[in-house]
């Protein structure tokens, strides 16, 4: 008998792997996608127990086998893995699929997991403090300007923050929410009232004084989209709200056909003690001054800064609206190596991931981060609103954006303004010409 012929004997006398919910399928759907799909939270249907499981069977076998579901949109090949990763392995796609052409057989029925109980709510745990949104009015058509509102913390000492949740109340309606750290003597929205909700101009958002510090005037705290996924930060590692600091809420909505109340929250989880690291989320790696031009498929757009202090890379998120076609986020290092940062070959404007490192990179000072971002403006992209537009930075879906949200890392005690090279240009500022 031929090595060959032996080696088909013995498959062929191995039983088939046949796998059930309860002992196979279950424990991935827990650790991929429920977190997702129940009660109260982003996907459309729940899948914590067989009984809702079963009758999209035939649909989760063709999502996992395209790998549209669970979703995530990163080549493989970045230079750091991820540790928010949720992508299905080769192995966990073959038994999903296997399962269900075997007929979707249940197994011995066990009992509702914690993890698939877990109520719609903070997924972080309690939080130390909750901030509210007082009632902004969504209309049922129409526009949306980005509407703010400023809440005083009301905090007498500097609090560092080890982690923040967002509790979305009008799930199908916000677009996306931010919330900002403003200290105190920051110009950013200072001509407005605190504890009102108000709709500035892009000017009167952009305005600052003449020298002013990028992280005086403003600091991102946590932000909201579709795909948010929320978990601390890092050990050992927070986030600073100085002594009498503003929370500013930026909240956008998408009116749906249904008028709504949104009082969406925020939870701070605040550290034990000044933690050792300090994180700052930077928004300022972004193209501003682009210009897409009609039917235009493939449009490049790039956006660069420059490290004058050391720090490390936590996390990065891409940003486009709807036209947003890939991005591809790279470090250029002072002794000339070049390192695949994340690259998104496929952008979904309705999945918005932040792609958290599982260690954060090391960025010596003279490191240059490069963002590149397509966009297709052509009639071939089904979700482009009008292939005849020249398109511009606009806050509207039907405008555009490039740009790399990042959280970076740096020493407790450093200064954060010795941060960047060149201060950023803001939003609200004159446009090349």
């Amino acid at each position: 008998m031929t090595s060959r012929a032996a080696t088909l004997t013995v498959l062929l006398a191995l039983p088939c792997f046949a796998a059930t919910y309860s002992a196979d399928v279950r424990p991935i759907l827990e650790a991929r996608c429920v977190t997702c799909h129940q009660p109260g939270a982003v996907a459309p249907m729940p899948l914590r127990t067989y009984a809702e499981v079963r009758p999209w069977a035939k649909s989760i076998r063709e999502a996992v086998a395209a790998r549209a579901m669970p979703p995530w949109h990163a080549a493989p090949g970045a230079a750091h893995a991820f540790r928010n990763d949720r992508a299905l392995s080769p192995r966990e796609i073959e038994t999903i699929t296997g399962w269900v052409d075997a007929g979707s057989p249940e197994g011995k029925p066990v009992p509702l997991s914690a993890a698939s109980a877990s109520a719609p709510g903070w997924r972080i745990g309690k939080p130390d403090l909750v901030v509210q949104v007082p009632g902004v009015q969504v209309p049922k058509s129409g526009i949306f300007a980005y509407t703010f509102v400023i809440v005083p913390t009301h905090f007498e000492h500097d609090t560092w923050v080890r982690a923040a949740e967002f509790r979305i109340d009008q799930r199908a309606t916000v677009h996306h929410m931010n919330v900002f750290v403003r200290e105190p003597g920051s110009s950013y929205l200072a001509e407005f009232p605190r504890n009102q909700i108000f709709v500035p101009t892009v000017s009167e958002r952009g305005k600052k004084r003449a020298g002013e510090a990028v992280f005086a005037r403003r600091q991102l705290l946590l932000g909201y989209e579709p795909g948010y996924d929320p978990s601390p930060w890092l050990e050992d590692g927070a986030k600073l709200i100085k002594a009498g600091s503003d929370l500013v809420f930026e909240m956008h909505f998408s009116p749906n056909g249904t008028p709504a109340v949104d009082h969406s929250e925020i939870g701070l989880y605040f550290a034990p003690k000044a933690p050792a690291k300090r994180i700052l989320a930077i928004d300022t790696l972004r193209d501003l001054d682009f210009e897409i031009p009609p039917a235009e498929g493939s449009y490049q757009s790039l956006a660069t800064m420059t490290l004058a202090a050391p720090a490390r890379l936590l996390s990065i998120q891409p940003h486009m609206h709807v036209r947003g076609k890939s991005m591809f986020v790279e470090a250029k290092y002072p002794n000339g190596k070049r390192e695949t940062l994340l690259d998104v070959p496929r952008y979904d404007f309705n999945w918005q991931t932040t792609y958290a490192l599982r260690e954060p990179a090391d960025l010596p000072v003279g490191t240059i981060l490069e963002s590149k971002a397509a966009f297709d403006n052509s009639v071939n992209n089904k979700y482009n609103p009008d292939p005849k537009a020249t398109v511009h930075w606009g806050d509207q879906t039907t405008d555009e954006m490039h740009i790399a949200f990042l959280e970076l890392v740096i020493d407790a005690k450093a200064n954060p303004e010795t941060l960047l090279a060149a201060p950023p240009k803001m939003v609200g500022e004159p446009t090349k010409k």
